[in-house]
């Protein structure tokens, strides 16, 4: 018997949601599967990287580092420094990102770096200068070491100073140190310095000899070669008691009285030039580098310098040369690098460390995770050393152009957003224009009411409107765009980097508004979306050359993020991928294509997420938890299944799930290759994820109210939804359009929702997005603030595109109270 058409819906519907619900299932496992890839070539690196350091650890090959402090490339020439300029022409060079827990780094932030692997500092002095490192008494702990456990103890980086020093002994190691920052390096978790150390000699000559005899008994041997000032630096430094015991000389008045005996006395020491210093340094390293010629043994070399010059952060020298830490490769003709940064040229503070483990084969003897750095390699490089340099150089000159325009940009992105709604939401508005063609009106009788009426035709109006909308938009990627140019290198670069902005939103807006498909209500809003979302994910997918050092990309003198997704790419990337997957549906559900349409969403969704979440490419975990509960109910709305509770639920646990199988399959990685999320498995595992989540909390709440950035950012939002946002709401349910029924013809304005039935789903999708990213991620309020700053000006857009089609002849309407005008 035929059944009715009827009582076929109700299955069919059924049929429908288990195949989106199956698609959505298959689809997470199809990234779940995906995302163990990675796994194995890491392990398999990891295995590889244990083996050579095995291999090297039975050539007897022996490791020199020479540590200095606050020396740069542009420091370097031919005939002040001959020998840091030849070892730059045969060895591997990189420069250093020494960022440590503050902004600038001082040397015993550097030397500390070295001694525990993982950010650590000296306790922070009330005139936030640096301490001046002391030699160590025999016998006694390291000068200051009680104010670096207390330090690492009170930091939020469980930085355990002395490590270094307790995998050298406890691999029999011999060690020998030279200088107070090579104490520091080398001493255990009490402060005492493992193996022989040596003061560091002030003749050149004698330093060849020490550094000589111990590379005939020693593994290791660590060189303090002293430190660069900037000129006219004045340094304050509290006496360590130790150092007063062995009545140094060192702490003398600016009248010449002793003050030695006083524990807090300061001194003002009056450095050198920048040149005398690094030619003091370079005759140090070539004393070390002729006893190492002398030994006639493959020795590794590291010369890197572990900390900035003064309160002005930069990036540092590095060289290698001799054999590399692992495999049989070895440091020379090439560029420096790291796993901890994945770009060429660059590396850390924190990865001496596990370079100098690894080359001794000591890796295993560091506690697992504790290293947050990885062993240098080589990269390529077909360039010749000038050109390496040079290009070092140009790394640093870029990082510093940045630095001071980054906050100069944010606040005219916010200033240009704020101008952008009071003209939408006040300026637009049909009862504010009356206003003001009364008030003309009595300045200039009969003339104000014409004025106003012609300012404010729609035609006037709306064509700009949407052209500006646009532009806004297609600021954020822009300001990647404009590092394909070298406007660091113009004098002013501020000049250079402007014009190459708005050279790109000039581009932007023209694509977006071309004639054959401006006239569709969410094609610009789909181009500016799709443009930002393939640029930063090619980019990141290419290695992030374009975000390292751009105004809204990830900075090298921060060293927070060298690579894949950053919060503030998460954040333009999730808004434009909901954007983008809003515009490509929306034409689908006019046409009642639905199932087609949450199809297109959820691989817009999985690849997203993918390329946002792996750690071969972007690398985020705080990511993938935000975007599929975004995405799922975007799906979900998109086949016309209303949410409930259980769908709520579901729609969470999705996320959940998906951050859980990230942290899990990181944590199955080797130690030292784990993200943060990896070890917050580990941690929970020990009992002390409560730490790490109140961690969080006040980091967040840190950056919500500790900048005025942040609180401009909040402002703004406080302004747009609950101040600006009031009058539009009420146009959109009014039956004429309200105050804003000037623009419509009298037409209700929910008619877009007509059009453009996708846009409610992907704002409600946006919210959720946002949230999550708010809660999750580190950056807080920025993340939902640089969603704001993309998505309000498209909307803005495609409200003013939609107008511009909407109104059904060429005859002007005039706002409220004004007196129509003829002509266009």
């Amino acid at each position: 018997m035929p059944i009715p058409p009827r009582a076929t819906r109700p299955p069919r519907a059924t049929r429908a949601r288990r195949r989106l619900t199956v698609g959505v299932i298959a689809g997470l496992v199809g990234l779940l599967a995906l995302l163990t890839v990675p796994a194995a070539p890491a392990a398999a690196s990891a295995g590889s990287a244990a083996s050579s350091g095995t291999a090297s650890v039975g050539t007897g090959s022996p490791v020199v580092l020479v540590g200095v402090t606050g020396l740069r490339w542009d420091d370097l020439g031919s005939l002040t420094t001959p020998a840091l300029w030849s070892l730059s022409r045969e060895g591997a060079v990189g420069t250093t990102v020494v960022r440590s827990v503050r902004p600038s780094s001082c040397p015993a932030d550097g030397w500390l770096a070295v001694s525990s692997g993982t950010r650590a500092a000296d306790l922070q002095s009330p005139d936030g200068t640096c301490r001046r490192l002391h030699e160590p008494v025999e016998g006694s702990a390291v000068p200051g070491w009680a104010d670096y456990v207390e330090s690492a103890a009170t930091g939020s980086f469980s930085a355990h100073v002395g490590l270094l020093g307790d995998a050298l002994a406890a691999g029999g190691a011999t060690v020998t140190g030279i200088g107070p920052g090579a104490a520091i390096a080398l001493a255990d978790a009490t402060g005492t310095t493992v193996g022989t150390h040596l003061r560091l000699p002030t003749d050149p000559t004698r330093l060849l000899a020490a550094v000589r005899d111990s590379l005939t008994t020693s593994d290791l041997v660590v060189v303090d070669a002293g430190s660069v000032r900037d000129p006219g630096y004045t340094t304050r430094d509290r006496v360590p008691a130790d150092a007063a015991d062995a009545g140094e000389p060192v702490v003398i008045g600016p009248d010449g009285e002793d003050l030695t005996s006083d524990l807090d006395a300061v001194i003002a020491v009056m450095e050198p030039t920048r040149s005398e210093q690094a030619q003091a340094i370079d005759a140090r390293v070539r004393a070390v580098l002729a006893a190492v010629r002398a030994s006639k043994t493959d020795v590794t070399v590291l010369v890197v310098s572990l900390a900035d010059s003064g309160r002005s952060p930069q990036l540092q020298l590095a060289v290698a040369s001799g054999p590399a830490s692992e495999g049989d490769g070895t440091y020379a003709g090439t560029l420096l690098g790291s796993r901890s940064t994945r770009q060429p040229g660059y590396l850390q503070s924190t990865d001496i460390t596990p370079t100098v483990l690894s080359a001794l084969g000591l890796r295993d003897d560091a506690p697992q995770g504790a290293l947050i750095g990885s062993p240098l390699t080589t990269v390529a490089d077909p360039h010749v050393a000038s050109a390496r340099v040079a290009t070092l150089v140009d790394a640093n000159r870029h990082a510093q152009a940045a630095r001071p325009l980054i906050r100069v940009f944010y606040l005219t992105l916010v200033g240009i957003n704020l101008l952008l709604y009071l003209l939408v939401t006040i300026g637009l508005n049909g009862r504010v224009l009356a206003w003001w063609s009364r008030v003309l009106d009595r300045r200039w009788p009969g003339q104000g009411r014409r004025v106003v009426a012609a300012l404010s035709h729609p035609g006037t109006v709306l064509r700009p409107l949407r052209m500006l909308g646009v532009a806004v938009a297609a600021i954020p990627v822009s300001t990647f765009l404009a590092n394909l140019t070298p406007w660091w290198r113009a004098s002013p670069p501020s000049y250079a980097l402007a014009a190459s902005i708005v050279a790109w939103v000039l581009v932007i807006t023209a694509v977006a508004l071309v004639p054959p498909w401006r006239d569709a209500v969410l094609a610009p809003l789909g181009i500016v979306a799709a443009i930002t979302v393939t640029v930063i994910c090619v980019d990141v997918a290419a290695g992030a050359r374009l975000q390292l050092s751009s105004l809204m990309g990830p900075q090298a003198l921060v060293a927070g993020r060298f690579y894949g997704f950053n919060n503030t790419a998460f954040a333009l990337v999730a808004a434009a991928s909901i954007l983008l997957a809003v515009a490509l549906a929306n034409p689908l559900v006019v046409r009642g294509r639905r199932r087609l349409a949450a199809g297109v969403v959820v691989l817009i969704g999985l690849v997203t997420t993918a390329l946002d979440g792996l750690p071969s490419i972007g690398a985020d975990f705080g990511g993938p938890p935000a975007l599929v509960p975004g995405f799922a109910v975007l799906a979900l709305l998109t086949a016309g299944i209303r949410l409930n509770w259980w769908r709520t639920l579901g729609v969470l646990g999705a996320g959940a799930l998906t951050v859980t199988a990230f942290a899990v399959v990181d944590y199955l990685r080797p130690a030292d290759s784990r993200t943060h999320l990896g070890r917050f498995v580990e941690t929970v595992l020990d009992g002390g994820a409560w730490q790490v989540v109140e961690r969080k909390l006040a980091q967040n709440l840190k950056i919500l109210v500790g900048s005025e950035l942040t609180l401009l950012a909040v402002a703004g939002l406080v302004l747009v939804v609950l101040v600006l946002g009031r009058p539009l709401r009420k146009a959109v349910v009014a039956p004429d359009g309200g105050s804003y029924g000037w623009l419509s013809a009298r037409a209700p304005l929910n008619r877009l929702g007509t059009h453009a039935p996708m846009l409610r789903p992907g704002l409600t999708a946006l919210a959720v997005t946002m949230a999550i990213g708010f809660a999750l991620n580190d950056s807080g309020i920025l993340i939902p603030a640089l969603g704001v700053a993309l998505v309000v000006p498209l909307l803005a857009s495609i409200s003013a595109n939609w107008l511009i089609h909407l109104r059904p002849s060429p005859e002007t309407t005039s706002a409220p109270g004004l007196a129509p005008v003829s002509g266009g």
